[in-house]
């Protein structure tokens, strides 16, 4: 057993755990942590969205008592089966445009530089959205959602293919922008990560299977079970904070790291790959 190896598991299994739902790039992180730590190979590739599985155990976890209660009224209540398809909705063109641009986009974006650049542009996005008026908040609550509402969310979240874009932060955001509350935004976010990142898991283990054997397996637990832990504590965290707080902080968190990650590869003082 490689115990290198599993630290390194560990570490990225952390990373992607505290950092898939805040708004500042889980697969930017990963990649920037991959490169420095020379985990970055394809098998690692796979490992990176196959680890986020853990991270949605957490949201389940989370948010069970909501997802159990829409399961049992979904043949019989109405607010339930909205709720349930707005999810479908929003889900659908992350699906459709993933298979049309996804290799693409892992074979040109998946850089140190694209991540350090997109973290600055969706910062000063963050700072922009967090300075429009109250008055522009129309949703309040995540089951007051209409199916294009859902369906605009899951636009934004296509955004989210440019790495170090964030998932999270281009719903949540893309959420405000388009009148809902913080709450909402957040919560929707937290619900569409559900299907999107259980699919986008299962389809890389499935399409990559040559890749895998069974020796990876200790490595796939420890990242899964780190990415669970860290996830759990970071999602409990963000659902506090945001009942007094804004995302500002992360906004210049992104744009301070995206500079430094710039600074650094061009002047070499970090062996950035690629």
């Amino acid at each position: 057993m490689d115990i290198v190896l599993l630290v390194k598991a560990a570490i990225m299994g952390v990373v992607e755990g505290l950092t898939e739902f805040l708004p500042i790039s889980s697969t930017g992180h990963l990649i920037l942590a991959g490169a420095l730590l020379g985990f970055d190979d394809a098998k690692a590739k796979v490992f990176d969205i196959a680890i986020q599985t853990g991270a949605i155990f957490a949201v389940i976890l989370v948010y069970w008592q909501k997802i159990r209660a829409t399961l049992v009224a979904l043949p019989s209540q109405r607010q339930a089966q909205r709720f349930a398809l707005n999810v479908l909705i929003g889900f659908v063109p992350a699906v459709v445009l993933g298979l049309l641009l996804g290799k693409a986009i892992k074979a040109h974006l998946f850089t140190p530089v694209v991540v350090a650049s997109t973290f600055i542009l969706g910062g000063f996005i963050i700072l922009w959205a967090e300075r429009r008026a109250p008055s522009a908040t129309r949703i309040q609550e995540v089951d007051d959602m209409t199916a294009l509402d859902a369906l605009k969310v899951g636009l934004v979240q296509c955004l989210a293919m440019v790495p170090g874009t964030s998932r999270s932060g281009a719903t949540i955001i893309g959420g405000m922008l388009l009148g809902l509350s913080r709450k909402a935004a957040t919560d929707y976010s937290f619900f569409l990560a559900i299907p999107t990142l259980v699919g986008a898991g299962a389809y890389s283990l499935y399409k990559e299977r040559a890749l895998l054997e069974m020796a990876d397996l200790p490595m796939f637990s420890v990242g899964l079970f780190f990415s669970f832990i860290s996830a759990w504590l970071c999602v409990r965290w963000l659902l506090r904070y945001i009942s007094t707080h804004s995302f500002v902080p992360f906004a210049w968190y992104r744009i301070v790291f995206g500079v430094v990650v710039l600074v650094t590869a061009w002047t070499g003082w970090i062996p950035w790959n690629g």
